[in-house]
């Protein structure tokens, strides 16, 4: 069944909002989309990348009458955002976000919007990139890419039901897991891997650091470190939000590298090769049975 909403408001118009916007315009998913950022410079910016319909500074206006309102904010700012446009919203919109941390959104959000006769249903596609902004927005973002969507015992079906074919029509995979293990799960799959191209870009790229180092760096130091490039406000919120799994996950990561380490300390050749071997048939695998390539 073909799914449409009357209006559409996305909450921060940046890299996920703005593809987000251009995928609801490809697919034809709203009759109008309005957009809301905190700085009056952006406004042009949004409408210029045709994210939008129209965008606007005031929370309010861009909520009012919306069928379907799409958090794409940093973490921290959520919650707050919400008190404040709760007045403007109507009964039985659906609200949602893109959050990467859900235990304390889902929490928090899902009481917010309780009483004001709407409702909210967590998700997070896992997509993205590590440049910011509308102007780094493709409609093709989510084309293959997994989205979560983390439902409670308190979630309207029927706006499950919706959110979830809203995802597949932007051409995402979808998948439903609660809070918590969405949580465990994203930690070691997606805020492991920046904490470690951050810290390995901190000690590499360091001051400190030779100054022939920066030159030496070549294709694998640059595609490891990739992600490292990511705002770093969004990547506070999400470290600090997730703080628990993360901390745990930085643990056996580095029992990992301590063993890789006594084996090549040791000299023991056929621990060296075993420890390449594991990860790459691991790797190969995991890439045959589909990989996620979107974030």
């Amino acid at each position: 069944m073909r799914v449409h909403f009357r209006k559409i408001s996305i909450i921060g118009v940046g890299l996920l909002g703005g593809s987000i916007g251009l995928a609801v315009r490809r697919h034809r998913l709203a009759t109008e989309i309005a957009g809301y950022v905190r700085r009056a410079a952006s406004l042009k910016d949004c409408e210029d990348a045709g994210a939008v319909d129209y965008a606007t500074t005031d929370l309010l206006a861009a909520v009012s009458d919306a069928d379907l309102v799409i958090l794409c904010t940093p973490l921290a700012q959520m919650g707050s955002l919400v008190r404040q446009f709760r007045p403007a919203l109507k009964r039985g919109a659906i609200i949602t976000d893109v959050g990467s941390v859900k235990a304390d959104v889902v929490r928090e959000l899902e009481t917010l919007t309780h009483k004001t006769g709407a409702h909210f249903v967590g998700c997070h596609p896992m997509a993205g990139g590590e440049k910011m902004g509308v102007s780094a927005a493709r409609e093709d973002l989510f084309v293959n890419a997994l989205n979560i969507i983390t439902p409670t015992r308190k979630s309207n079906r029927a706006a499950v039901n919706k959110l979830e074919r809203f995802w597949k029509a932007l051409g995402a995979r979808t998948m439903k897991l609660n809070a918590a293990q969405h949580d465990a799960l994203v930690g070691r799959a997606s805020h492991l891997p920046h904490v470690a191209a951050a810290a390995l870009t901190n000690l590499v790229l360091s001051p400190t650091s030779p100054k022939q180092q920066g030159k030496l760096c070549a294709t694998g130091f640059r595609d490891t470190t990739r992600i490292a490039s990511g705002s770093p406000e969004m990547w506070r919120d999400i470290a600090l939000a997730n703080r628990k799994n993360i901390a745990r996950s930085l643990g056996a990561y580095a029992d990992e590298l301590k063993k890789f380490q006594a084996v090549l300390m040791r000299g023991d050749a056929k621990g060296v090769e075993s420890f390449f071997a594991t990860a790459k048939e691991r790797r190969d695998k995991w890439v045959v049975n589909g990989a996620s390539t979107t974030e």
